[in-house]
């Protein structure tokens, strides 16, 4: 099976564990087997390969998102990079190019498209399976997945098939409607359009040179933030007359806001809470290493993060996105390649992380021309270079990088480092690649 998963959006509807580069896939939220958390992307990519050891998964998604992939899932799962963002058209189109062209997909070879981030069980992926094999032999050019509705919900579009089996041809699409009328569709037999669409890699191809001008994946990507936005229903889907839907009866949520991921947590706390027996319907996710006390609370879900801490009810939860655009602040917590860092102070001249990098990972090689920069090793074994010269480190050790200094540290073990950046102007983008 090949597999197209649509990573995007900065998450902000999970404030504060969310932020720009840390998008809602990436939280750590959800129990396995064995007692750990693993996140939405990772729950996704178990289950795929559950079904299918042998799926080649390929991740859409934006430059910033990489890291975190590549340090959740490792460096072997496939991904497309979008230069920009440019809408789920633009995206599949790469994709499908990047499918073809680097990776020799033949255009005969269906492929399956769906988000990252539903909240669903085995028997899903096992229909996505059966959508790749109805869409390897079916007449028509789209297959598409339709959710049977659980509720007359006004966030989802609405596919309305032509008869009640397993199997139709699609009579119309709905966009997204008011309540009374998603109970009109629900009536007429309408399934929620969940995002989910299978095809031969050729049809979406051909569709994308009638309208994009390209001749193949690296000239698609070279003018990428010229491509207009639009999304895939619009520029393909609602211009399409040979669509089929397969019906899927199983459990699917979508993880959108706190008020429905708190109904996927299987323990009312993640991180250090204290929750008194007054305490009803109430759920707490704290990242941070001090504890959090409540008392008395109804419905609500406490959140916090280096990034901040939220406070709500839990269906006030669903409308914190125009707050959350109002908040400026530098980014507090990433997940990079190499391992993650955390923010710990920030004053008008220095900024105080802690970083940890993984065994037999680095940081890239690179210096910074505004800032000088001390590591003070806390824990395990590495090597630094510094302008060129090769050092072992270990607990205890201090390092100084005086401005315009290349460096870079190596983890031989897990390493963990204390990093001081020193100077008047310190920004991200105060960083050169060597």
């Amino acid at each position: 099976m090949n597999i197209v998963l649509l990573s995007g959006g900065s998450g902000k509807r999970l404030w504060p564990l969310s932020n720009d580069t840390r998008s809602k896939q990436f939280i750590k939220i959800f129990k396995t087997a064995e007692g750990k958390y693993e996140s939405m992307v990772q729950r996704v990519y178990r289950q795929i390969s559950s079904v299918d050891e042998k799926a080649e998964v390929t991740i859409a998604t934006s430059k910033s998102q990489v890291s975190a992939i590549h340090n959740q899932l490792g460096e072997h799962v496939g991904i497309s990079v979008e230069p920009c963002r440019r809408d789920t058209f633009p995206a599949i189109a790469l994709a499908a190019a990047y499918l073809h062209d680097i990776k020799g997909i033949a255009e005969k070879e269906p492929v399956v498209v769906c988000p990252v981030d539903p909240y669903v069980e085995q028997d899903y992926f096992e229909a996505l399976y059966q959508l790749s094999d109805r869409a390897a032999v079916s007449e028509a050019n789209l297959v598409l997945m339709g959710i049977e509705p659980t509720y007359p919900s006004a966030k989802y579009g609405y596919i309305i098939p032509e008869n009640t089996e397993d199997i139709s041809r699609v009579s119309v699409f709905k966009e997204k409607p008011d309540e009374e009328t998603a109970r009109e569709y629900i009536r007429r037999g309408a399934l929620w359009n969940g995002g989910v669409f299978a095809f031969r890699l050729g049809y979406v191809l051909q569709r994308a040179h009638e309208l994009i001008d390209f001749t193949d994946y690296e000239d698609l990507y070279a003018k990428y933030e010229t491509l207009t936005k639009i999304s895939f229903d619009y520029a393909v889907v609602e211009h399409e007359t040979m669509i089929e839907v397969m019906r899927f009866g199983g459990m699917w949520k979508d993880m959108g806001t706190w008020n429905t991921l708190t109904e996927a947590m299987e323990s009312e706390a993640i991180g250090k809470a204290i929750l008194n027996d007054t305490c009803d319907n109430v759920h707490v996710v704290n990242e941070l290493d001090v504890p959090v006390l409540c008392m008395g609370l109804k419905d609500m879900v406490v959140s916090a993060s280096p990034e901040g801490i939220l406070v709500s009810d839990k269906t006030q939860s669903s409308y914190i996105k125009p707050y959350v655009d109002e908040i400026d602040q530098q980014i507090m917590f990433a997940e990079k390649s190499w391992g993650s860092f955390r923010v710990i102070d920030i004053e008008d001249m220095s900024m105080t992380i802690k970083v940890t990098l993984n065994p037999g990972h680095r940081m890239n090689y690179h210096s910074h021309e505004r800032r000088d920069e001390v590591w003070t090793v806390i824990s395990g074994e590495g090597r630094t270079i510094v302008d060129g010269v090769e050092r072992k480190v270990i607990a205890g050790d201090v390092i100084t990088m005086p401005a315009g200094t290349p460096h870079t540290i190596i983890a031989d073990t897990l390493l963990q480092v204390i990093e001081v950046q020193i100077g008047e102007d310190i920004s991200v983008s105060d960083k050169k690649k060597l």
